[in-house]
């Protein structure tokens, strides 16, 4: 009986996988098709949450074919997110206009990208401390206790590292090892070595103008193809963001999440609070922040969804270039900078906001203004080098608790409501770097706000 039902439930995804490819066929938006996916993916995991239960056979085999999809998709866009990182910062350095905005376009990507961070721990603490969370008063049950081992012998795995240590792991001393993804600073270790490429390339530019034309022609070249490919999975987004959704609410734990409510709901308002902050941050650069949360929709909800800050790279990058107008140089370097450096949710809000729930349960006055001074830059610094995958959150955390000498253990406390409140980290994160991006095209006035006013969206994954 449970196999049929199993089949059921398959055969009634790929129903809904097909009504989507009607929609593609009847020429529907891709933005329509993404929130189609994601309206029929939450109706369908509520049903099947309703109908079997969480923890069910039925839906825990039903959710693991789903993956094929779901989690198929996400490792597709995670299989082209390290290339794109390293041939989008080098062909960043063949399109800047350099000894004019070269030097400031990187400046003010980096300044937006930590500063925004700082800004987002100081709303971190504020919401935990608005809404007096305290560690010790959280559940610890076994899945929680299991968790705070895990994050200890994580801890103790990267080892009493003093913050000059941690600055020279993110140096990449194998770039080949790095683009596998093996550590886990590798994202920036490849950000890094693309960079002396694309200063080599400069130089080169600078002494033999033909070999760096023939250079510029190959990455060109290479740029081109890998963009290909990202607009080729792209197309899958509307059946992966479907798949996702129906796994992730079909087998919630709504009972934790109701008894972790308050947290929850701390987390969001902080989150929305630093989403705020975004708007603001676009509209004193003088363009429209309702325009630019309307055309961020797509590769904002997708970010929700995934859980993935490097997946939403190659939507990221084609959202700031196709509608909201950045140039190509600086959307590559704000959209893969982001991805390692300054993510306002995982690096930001999270640890500063775990800092202080856990303060107290050492004896330490969380609101003590020497301790969110230096909790505000510990969080800043360290922010570089965060993995823009699923598990970036927990490494800022581990780094952010030992450099303030607070228990990583308790951070565990949170393994029941960790996936949700993931989701609006990762959209954060995203939103984060896209604002980088446009606050910089518009100081340098290379912000195309024809594209950007423009009411035609082009389709992210037009090939």
């Amino acid at each position: 009986m449970d196999l049929f039902l199993i089949i059921v439930n398959i055969a009634v995804l790929l129903i809904l996988i097909a009504a989507l490819i009607v929609m593609n066929k009847k020429h529907i938006s891709f933005s329509k098709r993404v929130f189609a996916g994601l309206g029929l993916g939450i109706v369908f995991g509520l049903v099947l949450h309703f109908t079997y239960g969480a923890s069910s056979n039925i839906v825990t085999q039903s959710t693991a074919w789903f993956s094929i999809i779901g989690s198929g998709y996400v490792k597709l866009l995670q299989m082209v997110a390290m290339p794109l990182v390293f041939i989008s910062i080098i062909a960043a350095f063949t399109k800047v206009i350099i000894g004019k905005n070269f030097g400031k376009m990187a400046g003010i990507i980096l300044i937006m990208l930590v500063g925004t961070t700082a800004i987002s721990a100081a709303i971190g603490i504020a919401s935990a401390s608005g809404f007096n969370l305290d560690a010790s008063s959280l559940m610890n049950g076994s899945a929680e206790q299991a968790r705070g081992d895990e994050i200890v012998q994580r801890s103790e795995d990267m080892g009493e590292r003093t913050m000059p240590q941690q600055i020279l792991d993110l140096l990449p001393a194998n770039p080949f090892l790095d683009l596998t993804g093996a550590r886990a600073t590798s994202t920036i270790g490849v950000v890094i070595f693309a960079a002396f490429i694309g200063f080599a390339y400069l130089g080169v530019r600078r002494k033999d103008e033909k070999t760096a034309d023939l250079i510029k022609t190959g990455i060109d070249a290479i740029y081109a193809l890998v963009m290909h490919i990202v607009k080729i999975v792209l197309r899958l987004t509307p059946f992966g963001i479907l798949a996702i959704m129906t796994s992730t609410i079909a087998t919630s734990d709504f009972g934790a999440i109701y008894n972790m409510g308050k947290f929850v709901i701390a987390s969001y308002v902080a989150l929305i609070a630093m989403f705020i902050v975004h708007l603001i941050i676009v509209a004193l650069t003088g363009v429209s922040p309702v325009t630019y949360l309307k055309k961020a929709a797509p590769v904002l909800l997708f970010a929700f969804t995934s859980r993935s800050s490097a997946g939403a790279l190659p939507l990221n990058i084609q959202t700031q270039t196709k509608r909201l107008g950045v140039p190509d140089a600086i959307a590559n370097f704000a959209g893969s900078f982001g991805v390692s450096i300054g993510q306002n949710g995982c690096a930001g809000v999270y640890p500063a906001m775990l800092a202080v729930m856990i303060a107290p349960t050492v004896g330490i006055n969380p609101l003590d203004p020497s301790f969110i001074a230096t909790l505000i830059a510990v969080v800043a610094i360290s922010s570089f080098g965060v993995a823009g995958v699923g598990g970036g959150a927990t490494f800022a955390a581990i780094i952010v608790l030992s450099s303030m000498n607070l228990p990583v253990a308790l951070a565990g406390v949170l393994i029941t409501v960790e996936p949700l409140i993931d989701m609006g980290r990762t959209a954060l994160n995203v939103s984060g770097s896209m604002v980088a991006g446009v606050t910089t095209a518009r100081t340098t006035g290379e912000l195309d706000k024809e594209t950007f006013n423009s009411k035609e969206q082009q389709d992210l994954a037009e090939v």
